[in-house]
């Protein structure tokens, strides 16, 4: 009896002990299970701001790349435009010496003569590069296939020229020249155009010509000083030059004195004309560098009636249409054409009319791939030695 309840007693302590084990390690599991799941979590998250912080590298690396990539194509794309307009300017180059040899040819062959029904008039349409070339370029046909030509020559003589309107009978000596003035009156009354514009228009001529030259001159005086000079007329040199060239913010009269005119556009300096009235008068007006003749072969109707005087706009029309069937080799033939209009023969200047010119307009378009040259040249074809030189220059934007 003693013995069975003394191995109860043991039982129960040992089960005691077994269920307090038990529990102890099911709570150091329990612990141990939780810290594994913070461990898991922490794990967890600094995987996930690792992938995160992968991602953004990985993105901030694409945007630098991508963005050195678009930079490095855009300078590839402008060094490749440079390239395309270098050589369209080397084409135009090139037609501009084609059309030079085409003016040299047609003078020596009608010496004396420029009318429209000449080689030079005719105008060129869109063609490409390599129909030029024909079978020499039949190498180098595809790299012209993509290169197209245009453009056409006009006789700058054919209009009234600005530069008339100023005269010099003497070295040195520059005055206004009354009969051009009274001849480009006519030509803004036929136009539509305020023709008291004239008289201002000479004057800036005048003024033009007489700075252009002397603008940076200076005088040395008797006692070592320098000073600016009053304009010399007909824009002789004299005196030294200023150690302060170019145009400077002051009531100097020197710093507003007005540029050489050198084309139509220089009308817009002037006060009174509008840009609609320099529109107007671009197809009959132009500047060139020297005084010239007016072409009667050439000549419009507008441009005729203005430098003849005594004739009306519709005598002048009349006499362009008889003019196409046949030209005019000389200035005689000119006077008998215009006094059977009825033009008196006392009128006429022979000196301001002629059948030839020295002047020309070459407008030209080239269009390489992408680049684009639209360009006026002006070119001087001299008489006496067969030669042509151009004048200038100016790309149409």
């Amino acid at each position: 009896m003693r013995f069975s309840k003394v191995h109860a007693r043991r039982s129960i302590v040992c089960s005691a002990s077994i269920h307090g084990t038990r529990g102890l390690a099911q709570r150091r599991a329990a612990l141990v299970e939780q810290r594994g799941q913070q461990r898991g979590q922490q794990d967890g998250q600094q995987r996930g701001a690792a992938i995160i912080s992968a991602l953004l590298v990985v993105a901030l690396s694409a945007i630098l790349v991508s963005g050195m990539l678009w930079r490095q194509q855009v300078q590839v794309r402008r060094i490749e435009n440079q390239r395309l307009l270098a050589q369209a300017q080397w084409v135009s180059r090139g037609a501009l010496d084609w059309t030079r040899l085409i003016l040299r040819s047609e003078g020596d062959t009608s010496a004396g003569i420029t009318y429209l029904g000449g080689v030079w008039g005719v105008p060129i349409a869109k063609t490409r590069l390599s129909d030029f070339l024909g079978q020499i370029g039949e190498v180098r046909a595809q790299q012209g296939a993509a290169t197209y030509l245009s453009g056409s020559i006009e006789d700058a003589q054919a209009r009234f020229n600005l530069r008339n309107l100023v005269a010099s009978p003497a070295p040195g000596v520059m005055q206004l020249d009354m009969e051009q003035i009274g001849a480009y009156q006519r030509l803004l009354v036929s136009l539509g155009v305020n023709s008291q514009l004239a008289k201002n228009t000479a004057v800036q001529v005048r003024a033009s010509l007489a700075q252009s030259a002397t603008r940076f001159q200076t005088v040395t005086s008797t006692s070592g000083t320098t000073s600016t000079t009053p304009p010399i007329q007909g824009g002789a040199m004299g005196g030294g030059f200023t150690d302060k060239p170019g145009i400077e913010d002051s009531e100097d009269s020197a710093a507003h004195a007005p540029l050489q005119m050198t084309s139509v556009d220089s009308l817009l300096d002037i006060p009174g004309y509008t840009p609609e009235m320099v529109a107007r008068l671009r197809p009959f007006v132009t500047v060139l560098p020297t005084v010239s003749a007016v072409n009667m072969n050439t000549a419009s109707a507008e441009v005729i009636a203005a430098v003849v005087p005594g004739m009306s706009l519709s005598s002048a029309q009349a006499f362009v249409a008889r003019r196409q069937t046949v030209f005019f080799h000389n200035v005689a033939d000119v006077q008998l054409a215009l006094r059977g209009a009825g033009v008196q023969s006392v009128s006429i200047d022979p000196n301001e009319l002629d059948v030839n010119t020295n002047y020309f307009f070459i407008h030209g378009r080239v269009q390489h791939e992408r680049a684009e040259v639209d360009r006026t040249t002006l070119v001087y074809r001299d008489a006496l030695t067969h030669t042509t030189r151009v004048v200038r220059v100016q790309d149409q934007l």
